[in-house]
C-alpha cells in the first residue's frame, strides 16, 4: 500500500477478495483471514490513497451458510463501499471438501442471495463513480472502442475504463486528461 501511495506511476486500484462478510464461513471456506483482518487493509489503504479504488469478490450461499451470515457479507459492503464487486453463487466443485457437505444451499436461496448483493454492488458502483463528476482526469488511452469505432478506450488511474472521442491511431499509450 505504501508503494502504491508513494508513486505516481502505478494504478491506485487494489483488488482485495473478501469472499464472505463473516468469519465462520471464512473459516469454513479455508481462508486465512478474519473480517477484522480486511477492515484494517482497508482503512490503511483509505488512509495512504483516499482515492483509490478497491474492488473485491465475493461469494454466496457457501454450504451452511445462514441468513444471518449473508447478511454480514452485505453489512461489510455497506461499510466498504466497494468501487466493484465481482460475485458468485457457490457452486460445488470436484474433489473438494464443501461439494460433499450435507448443508448445501438452495438454488433459489443463492439466486435471491445473489441478487440482493449484487444490488447492493451496483448502488455502491454508481454512488463511488460519482466522485469523478467534474474532475479532470488523466486517461491512459488502451484500444480502440469495438462498439463506436470512433472513441477510444482508456483507463483512469483507479482502473475504470473510460470512452472518449479519438483517433486510437494518435493517441494509443499516450495519457490524455478528460473531464
Amino acid at each position: 500500500v505504501e508503494t502504491v501511495a508513494r508513486h505516481p506511476k502505478l494504478c491506485k486500484c487494489f483488488h482485495i477478495p473478501f469472499q464472505s462478510g463473516d468469519d465462520e464461513v471464512l473459516r469454513r471456506m479455508g481462508r486465512g483471514h478474519s473480517i477484522e483482518q480486511y477492515l484494517k487493509i482497508v482503512k490503511r489503504i483509505r488512509e495512504l490513497c483516499p482515492d483509490a479504488a478497491i474492488t473485491a469478490d465475493c461469494i454466496v450461499g457457501f454450504p451452511g451458510e445462514t441468513e444471518e451470515q449473508f447478511e454480514n457479507s452485505l453489512k461489510l459492503m455497506e461499510e466498504v463501499k466497494f468501487d466493484v464487486v465481482n460475485t458468485a453463487a457457490y457452486s460445488p466443485r470436484p474433489n473438494t471438501p464443501a461439494a460433499t457437505w450435507d448443508d448445501q444451499i438452495p438454488e433459489e436461496v443463492k439466486s435471491a442471495r445473489l441478487q440482493r448483493i449484487n444490488d447492493l454492488g451496483k448502488q455502491h458502483a454508481l454512488e463511488r463513480s460519482q466522485r469523478y463528476l467534474g474532475r479532470v482526469m488523466e486517461v491512459l488511452v488502451e484500444e480502440r472502442n469495438v462498439k463506436r469505432p470512433s472513441q477510444v478506450k482508456g483507463r483512469i488511474e483507479q482502473g475504470r475504463p473510460v470512452y472518449i472521442e479519438g483517433n486510437i491511431d494518435e493517441l494509443k499509450g499516450k495519457i490524455v486528461p478528460v473531464e
